[in-house]
């Protein structure tokens, strides 16, 4: 097994001064790395009975797809305005200064089905609160959700207290 965090690089001082950005293009470019973080969201996604994958742009596209695809079940984007072509439903979440939203088409769950919300990165759980809304807007039922990384100061767990998750590395 490898030490996944091998695989992450962290960049001091980006996109601002005091911040640690935690970059995992490495982990990316490495075939048994980003096979080996893919196999264990899988293995927690098959475990659960999920029958679709959501994830939130973009990052979110990196994570889920591959899992979706090796449980050969869907993947249903989330994404920022205007990026859907047809009738979306919406959530809106907190940012530092502002908010912002995201979109599902109103087709993209179906009601009942087991959902795994993928990201690569559980911050101040914003993103994934919005997305878990668009989800259950839509009928669908958030079994678990699944990141690469938690950043465990910023306490994103709070905002999705009652589910299931796991995080592959913490920092």
């Amino acid at each position: 097994m490898l030490d996944l965090k091998n695989y992450v690089a962290s960049i001091p001082d980006y996109p601002e001064k005091g911040i640690v950005f935690r970059d995992i293009s490495p982990l990316m470019a490495d075939g048994e790395a980003y096979r080996q973080a893919t196999d264990k969201i899988f293995q927690f996604a098959k475990d659960k009975g999920v029958d679709m994958i959501v994830g939130p742009e973009a990052r979110g596209f990196i994570i889920g797809c591959p899992v979706a695809y090796d449980l050969g079940v869907g993947f249903a984007p989330a994404r920022k305005k205007g990026k859907l072509p047809r009738e979306t439903v919406m959530s809106e979440y907190d940012l530092e200064y502002g908010t912002s939203a995201l979109y599902m088409h109103k087709d993209a769950i179906k009601p009942g089905q087991k959902v795994l919300v993928c990201d690569d990165l559980l911050a101040t759980g914003g993103t994934i609160q919005a997305t878990i809304d668009l989800v259950e807007q839509l009928g669908g039922e958030v079994v678990g959700c699944a990141f690469l990384i938690e950043l465990e100061d910023l306490k994103g767990r709070d905002k999705i207290k009652g589910y299931d998750v796991l995080a592959l590395m913490q920092y």
